[in-house]
């Protein structure tokens, strides 16, 4: 064929050689078409040089396959929860008066003592000056009453004045002693109101939105200035139910459980913390029992009022065989499920499930690892029934059509 299409005469010998390749593969892809049709048997078998007695001579129900295995798995209860701020303070007045600044910005990260807002001062400061003048005026009288009761004393001795004047007298020094020591309190209590005057938050956290500005008249009797939170560290409160209990120490745990927050989807890991509380009773009218978890949240991701899903890491089961529990079915006479032969035979077996954890079903008896069970399409099976098992994706189709066609 070549020397009678030489690329010098035939410009076009190129696409004539690949529709000749082509040709070649033709057969090939019909072989895969009717195998397709039928239901041919998995890659793996025909990868790993089955005989032909393993491979079912007449294919009948299409299934998907899972195979038992050893595994540690986590045992974790969820529940759902709410986050609350460890420490939320209403900033309020103490003090009546107008405000003439408030130096913070709404959200503004504020430290411990951090100034929120500034009232006029200038009453309370004359109250303390007026406290003041009437201990320096107190203290005088005091002092010139102590040097009296010194004159009458002296008198008493040499019998010039009689006693009861010195007692007169030592009265007089103490009722202006009791003086002075009220006008120490009235001081003390006109520093604190003026200092009220300068008003600060008690805790380190968030400022929230301002409920009030500049320029206004403000009292005790007002909603607040701002709500500042606290969002780290930050609790959630949830709920599990009361059979929960006997896996955990009521009160504060002595081990610190790890516990997770999801969102509502359960797949979403927002944040993690510890267990910090179990509550001492569970609620008779819903049988749950309330836990508290601590978590640091650095990046912020958990916020107050928020709903989300509190995981509880209990305990990590080593080394059990574990399905994925759609692979286990039931009937009147309990769990069971299909095993794959050999020979593409299905044998219904009972099993003995430890328990269910989301998709993973746990078997305590009926199965070993190592043993391939049918995954989906148990409706259509009896004892005995012959299987085809399907490929799970399409990489397993598109390897299989490379090695029948034996395409480079």
């Amino acid at each position: 064929m070549r020397d009678l299409m030489p690329k010098e005469a035939h410009p076009h010998a190129s696409l004539f050689l690949l529709f000749l390749r082509l040709r070649r593969y033709a057969g090939r892809l019909a072989i895969l078409l009717v195998l397709v049709g039928c239901g041919a048997p998995p890659l793996s078998a025909l990868d790993a040089g089955s005989s032909p007695k393993t491979v079912p001579a007449a294919l009948s129900v299409p299934v998907t396959a899972a195979m038992a295995k050893h595994e540690d798995v986590p045992v974790k209860l969820e529940g759902l929860g709410t986050v609350q701020a460890l420490n939320t303070v209403t900033i309020k007045p103490r003090v009546s008066g107008q405000i003439i600044d408030l130096p913070f910005a709404e959200g503004q990260e504020l430290q411990a003592g951090a100034i929120v807002a500034h009232i006029d001062p200038r009453p309370y400061a004359a109250a303390l000056h007026q406290a003041v003048a009437a201990k320096a005026k107190d203290e005088a009288q005091l002092a010139n009453a102590r040097l009296q009761l010194i004159r009458f004393s002296s008198l008493a001795e040499k019998s010039f004045t009689p006693a009861q004047n010195v007692d007169n007298q030592r009265a007089q020094v103490a009722t202006l002693e009791a003086a002075v020591d009220a006008d120490d309190a009235a001081i003390e209590s006109a520093q604190t109101q003026l200092d009220y005057a300068t008003i600060s938050s008690p805790i380190a956290g968030v400022a929230g939105i301002r409920m009030v500005d500049a320029g206004n008249v403000v009292s005790p009797s007002d909603p607040g200035i701002v709500v500042i939170t606290q969002l780290q560290p930050i609790t959630i409160i949830f709920t599990l139910p009361g059979d929960a209990v006997r896996y955990l120490p009521v009160g504060q745990p002595h081990a610190s459980l790890p516990v997770a927050a999801l969102a509502r989807d359960h797949s979403t890991k927002l944040a993690e913390g510890t267990l910090t509380l179990v509550d001492n009773r569970i609620d008779p009218a819903t049988g749950m029992v309330k836990l508290k978890a601590t978590f640091e949240n650095k990046d912020r991701a958990l916020k107050p009022g928020q709903f989300v899903v509190a995981s509880l890491h209990i305990e990590t089961l080593l080394n059990v065989i574990t399905l994925p529990s759609n692979a286990v079915q039931q009937d009147p006479n309990g769990s069971f499920v299909y095993i794959i032969q050999q020979d593409w035979s299905t044998e219904k077996r009972r099993v003995d499930v430890a328990r269910t954890d989301g998709t993973l079903a746990i078997i305590a008896d009926g199965i070993r690892a190592g043993e391939q069970v049918v995954l989906d399409g148990q409706y259509g099976l009896r004892p005995g029934a012959k299987v085809v098992v399907q490929p799970s994706d399409g990489d397993a189709a598109t390897q299989m059509a490379t090695t029948l066609l034996g395409l480079p």
